[in-house]
């Protein structure tokens, strides 16, 4: 593109190349001035350069899912914030977004702060993986369990530090139906939605890791393995305010056994001998228990204080908190798709 501008001698004209004479700052405060969208879609159809630019300051769309129809969008408008694929309701034929749209999402857009998903037909997603994903919130939880209640069996919350109670009562109205549920490192998560949680999926809970969760003590703890009967795996690593009162509950169940695989209470100063061995009296099943960083249990206190544990149990008393926890892959491993930790 060029303009050309006359001097007062007729015979000369200057010929300047716009793409050469304005910077990217320059034409992007031309983009900055143009108020509709149309417009702006008008100034990417000029040339590439400017094609380039109007798509790297896109910071919203609007679009239908599917994975080739994402990938593209990903790869033009990567700076996006906002991504709505909400659908209208009375769009009945379409399929609405699937598990490998939400993984074009999460690998594609890097800058993503927003996702809409209203009426996006969410009931087949049965696994969803955010883990470390910082920026996701309780909104966002929120709404996923009210669009996949029936289906979710499996989310994995780790290091979503914006996630708080609202997010674990939502999917305890919701998602009764869940299995496994990561919030490792959620520290605003307290008692009060863990208990409502136990209740509410008591019948299908198996796998829960909250290690890191500051804010959960004894009384979740009990209530948690007084309701979830078919609970394999429990991580409560660094819940520094769990104690030995935590476990008293079991010594009501009566004959009734747990059925823990994985127990994990490593850096849990408060947790004693006696704490584990109530867990023992209940529970045959128990393959690996993780005791690390516990300054009151050690083989020697197990040994003088008669706990016996189950023949394929494999106890870990001492190594750093960092070492590959090979037993755990291991585990998880064997273990349905979808319900690792």
């Amino acid at each position: 593109m060029a303009f050309s501008s006359s001097t007062d001698s007729p015979s000369i004209t200057i010929m300047v190349c716009i793409n050469e004479a304005l910077t990217d700052d320059e034409l992007r405060s031309v983009l900055a001035k143009l108020e509709s969208q149309r417009d702006k879609e008008v100034f990417g159809l000029v040339c590439k350069r400017w094609l380039h630019l109007q798509s790297t300051e896109r910071k919203r769309l609007s679009a239908r899912a599917g994975p080739h129809m994402l990938r593209k969008m990903a790869a033009r408008f990567y700076r996006v914030l906002e991504l709505d694929l909400s659908q209208s309701i009375s769009r009945s034929f379409y399929p609405g977004v699937t598990d490998s749209d939400l993984r074009v999402i999460a690998d594609g857009f890097k800058c993503l702060r927003l996702l809409n998903l209203h009426n996006c037909k969410g009931q087949q997603i049965k696994v969803l993986d955010i883990n470390k994903c910082s920026n996701i919130g309780d909104s966002g939880v929120s709404s996923v369990s009210m669009a996949c209640s029936s289906s979710l069996k499996t989310l994995k919350l780790l290091d979503c530090y914006k996630i708080s109670d609202e997010s674990v009562l939502s999917l305890a109205r919701f998602c009764k139906n869940l299995e496994t549920l990561v919030i490792g490192g959620c520290r605003d998560i307290s008692d009060a939605s863990i208990k409502l949680l136990a209740v509410s999926c008591k019948s299908n809970l198996k796998n829960l890791r909250m290690d890191w969760c500051l804010n959960i003590s004894d009384s979740s703890l009990c209530c948690i393995l007084a309701r979830c009967r078919n609970l394999e795996v429990l991580n409560i690593g660094c819940c520094e305010e769990v104690t030995d009162v935590a476990f008293q509950g079991l010594n009501g169940r009566g004959d009734t056994e747990l059925s823990l695989k994985f127990l994990k209470v490593s850096n849990c100063p408060k947790v004693t001998v006696a704490g584990i061995a109530m867990v023992l009296d209940k529970c045959e099943t128990l393959e690996y228990l993780d005791v690390r960083s516990c300054p009151y249990i050690t083989k020697a206190g197990c040994e003088e204080g008669g706990l016996r544990f189950p023949e394929r149990c494999k106890v870990n008393f001492t190594g750093s908190l960092a070492e590959p926890e090979v037993l755990l892959c291991e585990w998880t491993r064997s273990a349905s798709a979808g319900q690792n930790l």
